[in-house]
């Protein structure tokens, strides 16, 4: 997994200065860059993630059981992110693990209706399809 859209959460948590979080989303422009910052010290959770918009303002977090993989990754210092696009949680955001420059995925309008599937627990995140000539 090298290409990543992963949820961006916690769009109704006030930010301690400047706009909110969800007026700051609904500014955001898909494929306009989003800066990742590690916070180890979220008394919340260790692995936090927080991800702000390309005007330096927080949007939201990196889901909690994606954070690990993104801090790992971050560590080799590889990451590059995107904004994706608004969602009713917050956002999605585009990031390539690999250090590549990343780019919006083709929207596919046939699941646009039925994702995330119903009951699924990894219903945020989605790889990108591997072809074999790949």
């Amino acid at each position: 997994m090298k290409h990543l859209s992963l949820a961006i959460v916690g769009a109704d948590f006030e930010n301690k200065t400047g706009p909110g979080r969800r007026f700051e989303i609904a500014l955001c422009i898909p494929g306009e860059p989003v800066e990742l910052r590690p916070e180890p010290n979220n008394p919340a959770d260790k692995n936090a993630i927080a991800v702000y918009s390309a005007r330096s303002i927080q949007i939201g977090y990196i889901r909690a059981e994606r954070a690990p993989l993104i801090g790992a990754a971050m560590h080799r210092g590889i990451v590059q992110a995107i904004f994706q696009k608004k969602e009713k949680w917050g956002a999605t955001i585009r990031a390539h693990l690999d250090g590549t420059v990343p780019v919006l995925p083709l929207v596919d309008d046939s699941r646009a209706n039925d994702w995330p599937p119903p009951g699924s627990e990894d219903a945020d995140w989605w790889p990108d399809e591997v072809w074999p000539d790949d």
